[in-house]
């Protein structure tokens, strides 16, 4: 544990001009305010804010980010309070402890709800200070180095799949390889301990067995390079264990068929000299075609810049050689962190491309599932570059189509595609596009996300967008089947109705807009006579309904049945008077009303079955039917003026698919009998809206 002195010496090494008085001020407040508390190791507790201390004076951090890292579980962990830090410290010191301590506050959740919502606070605090995600994740790889004192074999697992989930692929989106590569080493030997313990033995048998080839190599690439009168440093490792793992399981391969497990860095004075030593390189030793990538004049979204290529050594060995300059190395190795040293002018203020993404998901997600699902997708997928017309440059994951390239442009653009040209010829919406693809997107003005696009969009950004598009465009239709139902309801009171007796009534149903009052009509969680008492209170019992309207009384009795006997109608056939019954009667349950022709009767059911018929009396059920309706607009609306007049009332209503021509709907509807669900159907396929109608 690093001593007060040694912490401030750190950071004065660096930045002569720090407050040294805050920075022990920081560290005292922090040692008594965690007092007595022990970690799992047995070590004081205050330890670990210390040590993720000196993990940013690693990285060369400004005063209110080490002052921040010492506080940081001050707040979550004892009596202190962000007022008070705020006073002994400041408001910016106050702001990032604020932050930090959000992210934090996710343990006591659910699974999948604590992944989304840590996600969800992740991206937010990161938009207004990037500064908040480094402390976290100086803190969580802390945590990992300490992770196998704690004694719980599932909290282990826990806290290593969501390290390897979210805080190492986070890591690699801001740049940190090194953080990124050793949290997912700690996670790996939790996760996977044999496959662990496999492959490090046999990286440890190369490693005694190659006599020093891996610095014989280094020696022999820097001799080659300096014979062309290149001033560089080379040096030479064996791959990430966990690196290794991937490859070979994605690859379906051994150990022994993983040929690249040497990789060496080689670095340079300019960029100049990084394209030289590629091609000296590439003269001396055998290139392996396909195995090149150019990161400096296409640098990876999150700054990544380097020249990659694999060679084949003597002996047929082949090797992996990442070629850049000293500048690049740091940047690469601490990514937005190398911004953050203490006198660089060019901070940046979190606002990069990627991020805003992000931001953008966490507002369009309706769900934690959801927010998981786009979240992931936008921050683990390999990339690939695809350009516009006029060479803006896009990075997309590997298996985007156009409409994720006209989402990742803008969400107009994406919301108004209707095809795409790729490299000048006309491809569908769903091509996968390739390297160096040039995508040109063609617009429709009357345009919007369909459906259907889920089906291929890959992208966590456009699949939130068309989410959001769809759920926005149902609401709307929703509401006008609502509206169109309001006018039936307004037409049946005794008097005319005005503007403000449709005010007074949203507000005596407890709505603030027209809107929700149309939406709750829509979706039958008004019934008419709720919507009359509101519009003219004392009306619902004094309208006078047509002779020829079907009531809408719901009096059922079943012949067959013992007196007193418990039934319920099928929810999977919906039988309703008319229909030929049969009663499924199981030991301990009621009666199951079915229609003779049920499809889950067909395979047979382990249950008494009972001859049933409908009473004399009987008289209304609720009815499922299907409408296929074409894609344009005002189809919805004609189709509520069909049940409307045919005085049947929408129970239930569903979009269960969509594409550019077609909207499938399942309704239920309430309906006296057979012959008034017929007439209902009848009128259906009689409107030009509807493609088809089906009874299910």
């Amino acid at each position: 544990m690093l001593r007060q002195y040694e912490l401030v010496e750190r950071v004065t090494a660096y930045d002569p001009d720090a407050d040294e008085a805050i920075l022990n001020r920081a560290y005292v407040y922090t040692v008594q305010k965690h007092g007595s508390q022990k970690r799992a190791s047995g070590d004081p507790y205050f330890s670990h804010p210390i040590e993720v201390a000196g993990l940013m004076t690693e990285l060369k951090l400004d005063q209110e980010t080490i002052v921040t890292a010492l506080l940081h579980d001050t707040v979550e962990d004892t009596l202190a309070t962000i007022e008070e830090i705020e006073k002994l410290f400041g408001p910016e010191v106050a702001r990032l402890v604020d932050g930090v301590t959000k992210l934090s506050k996710i343990e006591a959740m659910g699974e999948s709800e604590r992944a989304a919502e840590n996600l969800r606070k992740f991206f937010l605090a990161m938009s207004e200070d990037i500064r908040v995600l480094l402390v976290k994740l100086a803190d969580r790889l802390h945590n990992m180095r300490t992770l196998h004192y704690i004694k719980s074999e599932d909290k282990r697992r826990r806290i290593s799949r969501e390290t390897m989930d979210i805080y190492a692929p986070l890591a690699e989106r801001v740049g940190m390889y090194e953080y990124m590569r050793e949290m997912q080493l700690l996670a790996f030997e939790q996760l996977e301990p044999e496959a662990y313990a496999t492959i490090t033995g046999r990286l440890a048998q190369i490693r005694s067995s190659e006599d020093g080839q891996v610095d014989s190599i280094a020696l022999a690439i820097k001799q080659s390079l300096a014979e062309a009168g290149l001033k560089v440093e080379v040096s030479g490792r064996e791959k990430h264990p966990f690196s290794i793992w991937k490859k070979m399981a994605e690859r379906h391969v051994s150990f022994e068929q993983v040929t690249d497990i040497m990789a060496f860095r080689v670095l340079t004075e300019s960029v100049a000299d990084s394209y030289e030593a590629l091609g000296v390189l590439h003269t001396t030793l055998q290139m392996i075609p396909g195995r090149f990538k150019d990161f400096i004049s296409t640098p990876k979204s999150n700054g990544y810049r380097s020249l990659h290529t694999s060679l084949i050594y003597k002996n047929s060995m082949r090797v992996e050689v990442q070629i850049r300059t000293h500048e690049m190395h740091r940047t690469n190795e601490f990514g937005l962190a190398a911004h953050w040293a203490y006198k660089q002018g060019d901070r940046p203020d979190g606002q990069v491309g990627w991020l805003r993404d992000l931001i953008e998901i966490v507002d369009a997600s309706h769900d934690p599932d959801e927010l998981l699902e786009h979240t992931r997708l936008a921050i683990y997928q390999d990339r690939i570059f695809a350009f516009t017309p006029k060479g803006a440059l896009f990075q997309l994951p590997k298996g985007s189509t156009p409409v994720d390239f006209a989402f990742a442009v803008h969400t107009d653009l994406g919301s108004m595609a209707v095809g795409a040209k790729i490299n000048g010829r006309h491809m569908p919406l769903r091509t996968a596009l390739g390297n160096g693809d040039v995508v040109e997107i063609i617009k429709g003005r009357a345009s919007s996300p369909q459906l259907g696009w889920l089906n291929f969009a890959v992208t966590g950004k456009a699949r939130a967008a068309i989410r959001r598009a769809v759920r926005a465009k149902e609401r709307q239709e929703i509401a006008a089947i609502g509206r169109k139902l309001f006018e039936e309801i307004a037409e049946r009171l005794p008097a005319k109705i005005g503007k403000k007796a449709v005010k007074d009534a949203v507000k005596r149903l407890g709505f603030t807009r027209e809107e929700e009052l149309m939406l709750a009509i829509g979706t039958a969680k008004l019934d008419d006579r709720q919507v009359m008492e509101a519009l003219v209170p004392g009306s619902a019992g004094s309208v006078n309904e047509p002779d020829n309207w079907p009531k809408q009384e719901r009096a059922i009795s079943i012949r067959g049945l013992t007196a007193g006997m418990a039934f319920q109608l099928a929810d999977c056939c919906h039988p309703v008077p008319g229909d030929r019954i049969v009663g499924i009667r199981k030991p301990g349950e009621g009666v199951e009303v079915h229609s003779i022709d049920c499809l889950s009767l067909a395979s047979g059911v382990d249950a008494d079955w009972l001859d049933l018929s409908w009473g004399e009396a009987s008289t209304g059920a609720v009815g499922r039917v299907r409408c296929v309706l074409h894609n344009r607009p005002g189809t919805l609306a004609e189709v509520t003026a069909i049940f409307a007049g045919n005085r049947a009332n929408i129970v239930h209503l569903e979009m269960t698919a969509r594409d550019e021509l077609f909207g499938t709907y399942e309704v239920d509807l309430e309906v006296t009998d057979l012959a008034h669900l017929t007439r209902i159907i009848s009128s259906l396929r009689a409107c030009d809206a509807v493609a088809q109608a089906d009874r299910l």
